[in-house]
């Protein structure tokens, strides 16, 4: 204390340094505590750029059944992937002409086709709750379950978990969602993982809607050393380039059928280019009135030589299968 300084003058100055350092310590713990956040974040970010860049390219099995729903396999069918569940009552082939093959025309021919495979693991994708896209959806993990095969399920964390979703429409399938939903029924949310044998899904936003009220979605499925882009039913947003920065995808299938409900195939190109898939297979058109038919595959293709002329689609028929090399 100098001469010109009371002792409560004094006082005063070193509780004001005291609290100036309580205050400076606090704000370098904060900062201590968001640069940890942070560097837990971008680890997670991180893990997925790292498996982008660490993929060497694998091979595919993809067959189309109709409107939105592929079938997704590795070569050996080790690991099957459907993308949603509207088999035996998708009405997607007739305007194609193609008849319905047995192993598609009814639950138990598909649990009987899909048996003879002989997989390690089958995995179920559900994007929403239209009836195009999970018309067949709980009679077919029933005839699935039902067969020993197995079979789990992943989507939207609340649709798959509630009461006011699908959980009551699961228990009066006779299915437990915390044995047939990945997750121990949770599901997943955007950000969120689910995994099933060696498959791997992440949630994506799409731009579109639930009967339930919960969000629609699309998919990132790494499957046989490949990365799959599903679109689910969606409009054409600013967001799909970030899905193809962070995920960089391989392969993309994309809803094209325009109408009423989803964007069409000039958009659905633009989208492909944003992605950044290097292989499309256009899907969700001539299934219904309301959307575009079977020219649609052909306008995508055309839509695409402009926007992304390096692109290779796949432009097939309902029944039809392409090997996928990437």
């Amino acid at each position: 204390m100098d001469s010109q300084t009371t002792p409560k003058e004094q006082e005063l100055d070193d509780g004001g340094r005291r609290r100036r350092d309580f205050v400076r310590g606090g704000f370098s713990l904060g900062g201590a505590i968001a640069l940890a956040s942070t560097a837990s974040a971008a680890q997670k970010d991180d893990h997925r750029m790292t498996a982008a860049r660490a993929r060497t390219g694998g091979k595919l099995l993809v067959r189309w059944l109709g409107g939105g729903v592929t079938e997704i396999a590795t070569p050996d069918y080790k690991q099957i992937a459907y993308g949603d569940a509207w088999i035996w009552n998708n009405a997607g082939w007739e305007r194609f002409g193609v008849k319905k093959p047995p192993e598609y025309a009814s639950a138990k021919g598909f649990a009987t086709y899909v048996a003879s495979k002989k997989p390690d693991a089958v995995f179920v994708l559900l994007t929403h709750d239209h009836g195009d896209h999970m018309g067949d959806y709980f009679e077919m993990l029933k005839a699935l379950s039902d067969a020993g095969l197995p079979v789990k399920t992943t989507g939207q964390s609340d649709m798959m978990r509630s009461d006011l979703g699908l959980v009551p429409k699961f228990r009066k399938a006779g299915l437990e969602p915390s044995k047939i939903v990945v997750n121990g029924g949770a599901g997943m949310n955007f950000g969120g993982v689910s995994r099933h044998g060696e498959m791997v899904a992440h949630l994506i936003p799409a731009l579109h809607s639930n009967l339930c009220c919960y969000p629609a979605a699309g998919f990132i499925l790494d499957i046989g050393g490949v990365r799959v882009y599903l679109s689910g039913d969606t409009d054409l947003f600013g967001d799909m380039r970030l899905i193809g920065e962070r995920y960089k995808p391989d392969l993309g299938v994309v809803c094209v059928g325009g109408g009423p409900f989803t964007m069409g195939p000039p958009d659905a190109a633009q989208a492909s280019a944003w992605v950044g898939v290097s292989h499309a297979i256009p899907v969700h058109y001539a299934h219904n009135g309301l959307v575009l038919g079977v020219e649609a595959g052909e306008q995508y293709r055309q839509a695409a030589s402009h926007v992304a002329p390096s692109l290779q689609v796949s432009v097939m028929k309902p029944g039809e299968q392409r090997l996928i090399t990437v």
